[in-house]
C-alpha cells in the first residue's frame, strides 16, 4: 500500500473539524411531547367521556332521584333501628307507629330480626351504641335476611288491621322502600349469579351507610337523629316544659367513673321533628332505637301515654295498647289447645338461659311449686301443664322440670317444639298471606311482590304460637318475673284473645 496515500488520508481525518452535540435539546423536545399527550388524554376523557356516578355531590352523598321527591310523590318516611328480642322489637314497633302518626310520616316496616342479632346496650348505665352505628347494624342484618331468603316483616306477624283505618297511619315494607329509594331490585338475590350479587351488595352498602347517617344529613332529603336514651326522653303535648331536665340523670359516681357528660332532657318530638323544624322538609327521618322502659321513676327514652290536645293520636294510643298476632298464628294456638291438650291446663313460662334469668332458677321454680301444690289439693289429677321454656328438653334432667316430667300421676306435661308439623304449617300460611306487602301507602307504585324470593327456610313461628297457647290456659299462667315474654302473654290474657 502507498504510504503517502495513507498518510494523506490520515492527515485529512485529523483536520476534519469536530462537531459538539447538545443533548438537552432533543430531551426537552421529547418531554414536551409526552406532557402534551398526557394533558390531551386527560382533557379528552373529561370532555368526551360520561362522568362516573359520584358518591358525593356538593359535599353531600347522592341518594339517587328520590331526593327530588319524583318517585315518592311527596311522601315522607320514618325509619328506625329495632333491636334485641322479639318482645322488645314489638314494643319499639308500637312506638314507631306512634311517632310516624304524630309526625305525619309513612312508617317503614322493619323485618323481624334474629334474636339479639342487634344489641343496644344499657340505658341506665349510659352505655349504648350510637344511633348511626345502630342504624347501620340493623340495615346490614335486614339485607342479610333478604339475601338468605329468611326475611319476614313485623306486619306479617302483628295484625295491624285495627289501626290501618286511622288516616294518620301509613306503612311501607322495608324491601319495597329500599327497592324504590336505592334503585335496586331484590330479584337479583333470587338468582345464583354471584357477579350480580357483588354489584348489588356494594350499592346497598353505600345506600345503607348514607341512610344511617355515616355521611351527613342531606338537605330536604335525609335527616338523621343523633338523640338516644342518654340524652333525651321524647314527649308529646306533656305538662313538662320542652327542654326541661328529666328526673333521672347519671349519678356522680358514674359520671366520674365513665367520664359521662350527658344530660337527659325532655323534648317534644313534634317541635323537634315536625313541619317547622330542620327535619320537617326531609323525605326520610331516621331515628335510632325507639325502645323505652320504666326506670327509677322515669321512662328510658319515650314518655308518650296521652295526647290531650290531639284526639286522633289519643285514639291511636288506645288502639295500640294491644296489637294481636295475625289470624294464622292465633288459629294455630287455638287449634293446639283444642286438638292436642283437650283439657283445662296451666301454662308455665320459664325463661332460664337468657341474661339475668340464669341466676334466678330457685326463685322461679319456687313460684311454680307453690301454684302446683295448690292445684294438686283441688284436683282433679293429673294436672295438664303446658311448659314454655328456653331450656332444651334434653337438659331437663336434674332440674325441677325433670322431676315434673317423671311425676306422671300428678302431672301431664305438654310442650311444642320447632320441628312440630303445626309450626311448619303455620309458617307456610304466614308467608303465603303476605300481610306486610298489602299495607303499602296509597301513592306507592310498588306492591312488594316483585321484591320477594321463595324462602329457603321457613321463619320460626314457635314463640308466637306458644304465647297464643298460654293466653288460652284456663287454669292460669305462671310467668318468669321480669320477662318481656311473660308481659306479652299477660296482655293477651287481659284482652281475652282466646275467646275471640
Amino acid at each position: 500500500m502507498d504510504s503517502s496515500l495513507y498518510s494523506n488520508r490520515t492527515h485529512k481525518l485529523k483536520k476534519r473539524p469536530k462537531i459538539h452535540y447538545n443533548y438537552r435539546i432533543p430531551l426537552l423536545f421529547t418531554s414536551a411531547i409526552v406532557i402534551f399527550c398526557v394533558v390531551f388524554f386527560i382533557v379528552s376523557k373529561i370532555l368526551f367521556s360520561p362522568p362516573p356516578t359520584p358518591l358525593f355531590q356538593n359535599s353531600e352523598p347522592a341518594l339517587h332521584t328520590q331526593c327530588t321527591g319524583s318517585t315518592t310523590s311527596g311522601e315522607k318516611f320514618l325509619w328506625y333501628a329495632p333491636h334485641s328480642g322479639f318482645s322488645n322489637q314489638l314494643s319499639e314497633f308500637k312506638n314507631a307507629i306512634l311517632m310516624a302518626a304524630i309526625l305525619n310520616r309513612t312508617l317503614i316496616i322493619p323485618p323481624v330480626l334474629d334474636h339479639h342479632a342487634v344489641a343496644l346496650g344499657s340505658c341506665p348505665k349510659f352505655r349504648v351504641s350510637s344511633p348511626n352505628d345502630l342504624r347501620f347494624t340493623v340495615w346490614n342484618h335486614s339485607i342479610q335476611l333478604v339475601r338468605e331468603h329468611r326475611y319476614i316483616s313485623m306486619a306479617d306477624i302483628i295484625d295491624l288491621s285495627s289501626i290501618t283505618s286511622i288516616s294518620a297511619v301509613r306503612f311501607i315494607d322495608f324491601r319495597v322502600f329500599v327497592s324504590m329509594w336505592c334503585g335496586v331490585s331484590f330479584n337479583l338475590f333470587c338468582t345464583k349469579d354471584l357477579s350480580a350479587h357483588s354489584s348489588l351488595n356494594e350499592q346497598l352498602h353505600q345506600c345503607g351507610s348514607s341512610l344511617s347517617g355515616h355521611d351527613t344529613n342531606i338537605n330536604k332529603c335525609l335527616y338523621v337523629s343523633a338523640e338516644d336514651c342518654r340524652t333525651t326522653v321524647w314527649t308529646y303535648q306533656s305538662n313538662y316544659e320542652d327542654g326541661s331536665l328529666d328526673s333521672f340523670q347519671a349519678d356522680d359516681e358514674l359520671r366520674k367513673k365513665k367520664k359521662i357528660l350527658f344530660i337527659r332532657k325532655r323534648k317534644d318530638v313534634y317541635k323537634a321533628f315536625g313541619p317547622s323544624s330542620a327535619a320537617g322538609p326531609a323525605i326520610v327521618l331516621a331515628f335510632g332505637s325507639l325502645f323505652t322502659a320504666k326506670y327509677k321513676g322515669s321512662e328510658s327514652h319515650i314518655d308518650i301515654r296521652k295526647a290531650p290536645k290531639d284526639q286522633r293520636i289519643q285514639l291511636l294510643i288506645q288502639k295500640m295498647e294491644f296489637l294481636p298476632f295475625v289470624p294464622e298464628i292465633l288459629n294455630a294456638g287455638k287449634k293446639f289447645t283444642h286438638e292436642r291438650i283437650k283439657a283445662p291446663f296451666l301454662c308455665v313460662q320459664l325463661r332460664l338461659l337468657d341474661g339475668q334469668f340464669k341466676n334466678h332458677w330457685k326463685a322461679t321454680f319456687l313460684g311454680v311449686k307453690q301454684v302446683l301444690g295448690s292445684l294438686i289439693q283441688k284436683g282433679p289429677l293429673p294436672i295438664h301443664l303446658f311448659v314454655m321454656t328456653d331450656l332444651p328438653f334434653h337438659n331437663w334432667t336434674g332440674s325441677y322440670l325433670g322431676e315434673l316430667a317423671k311425676d306422671s300421676d300428678d302431672f301431664k306435661l305438654i310442650n311444642l317444639r320447632e320441628e312440630d308439623e303445626l309450626v311448619a304449617q303455620t309458617a307456610k300460611k304466614v308467608l303465603n298471606s303476605g300481610h306486610g306487602t298489602k299495607l303499602q301507602f296509597a301513592t306507592g307504585n310498588f306492591d312488594g311482590r316483585e321484591e320477594q324470593c321463595n324462602a329457603l327456610s321457613l321463619p320460626d313461628m314457635l314463640l308466637f304460637i306458644e304465647e297464643t297457647i298460654c293466653s288460652c290456659a284456663t287454669l292460669g299462667f305462671i310467668g318468669t318475673s321480669g320477662s318481656t315474654i311473660a308481659e306479652s302473654i299477660e296482655l293477651m290474657r287481659k284482652n281475652n284473645l282466646c275467646l275471640v
